[in-house]
């Protein structure tokens, strides 16, 4: 039986137990944002953050730093705590580092890999094309992904779409329904559709995937 899920990549690191300030290579970020730096997946993006043991929620950051010998560069983090990272392969070369300052201990959090939709593709309307080309951008990554991970990676069967009010219910013009502040778009509605329109722009959208 085939679930629907968002992917959520899970990577796990080994932080000092009761550290709250944690140094991670920046080679291990770019290493996994270099995936993506192609035309084929322009429009996503990783996003990192940590979740709380045991909870299921996201660890709290009050800062997040890409630090080097020469500079310091502050990181934008969302209110759920979670951070991108830019692709540069001088910041590899430079032996930089990702300084997090966690509101938690370290080793009470792990570390987590969202792949999204980058934020300049967040609006209230979309057109058919337009869905049907951020659909085209996550099979093109589980595509190029399953080329040697086959048998792990699950396959893209349609579009996510989460809204900052996870208490919003709301049907749409076209029938659609948000329950529970999220909106799923199958393939095969994706075939028929003539475009959405939302009630806001979308907290973010994820690919559904079945195993």
């Amino acid at each position: 039986m085939k679930s629907l899920v968002s992917f959520v990549l899970a990577v796990g690191f080994v932080f000092p137990a009761c550290a709250e300030t944690i140094d991670v290579e920046y080679s291990r970020f770019y290493s996994h944002v270099k995936k993506l730096d192609n035309e084929d997946t322009q429009a996503l993006q990783f996003a990192f953050g940590f979740l709380r043991v045991g909870e299921g929620r996201l660890c709290d950051i009050n800062q997040a730093d890409i630090v080097t010998d020469k500079q310091t560069m502050t990181l934008d983090v969302s209110k759920e705590g979670r951070f991108t990272v830019p692709t540069e392969r001088a910041l590899k070369l430079a032996n930089a580092y990702v300084r997090i300052d966690l509101k938690e201990a370290a080793n009470l959090c792990d570390m987590s890999v969202q792949l999204e939709t980058q934020p300049s593709y967040l609006k209230p309307h979309y057109t058919v094309e337009e869905l049907n080309f951020l659909y085209a951008q996550y099979e093109a990554f589980f595509n190029e992904m399953g080329s040697f991970l086959s048998f792990l990676m699950p396959s893209v069967t349609g579009l996510m779409i989460q809204f900052n009010d996870e208490n919003l219910d709301y049907i749409t013009p076209e029938g659609l329904p948000i329950n529970n502040g999220v909106l799923q778009l199958n393939e095969d509605w994706l075939k028929d559709a003539k475009g959405i329109t939302l009630p806001e722009a979308p907290l973010r959208i994820t690919a559904l995937a079945s195993s």
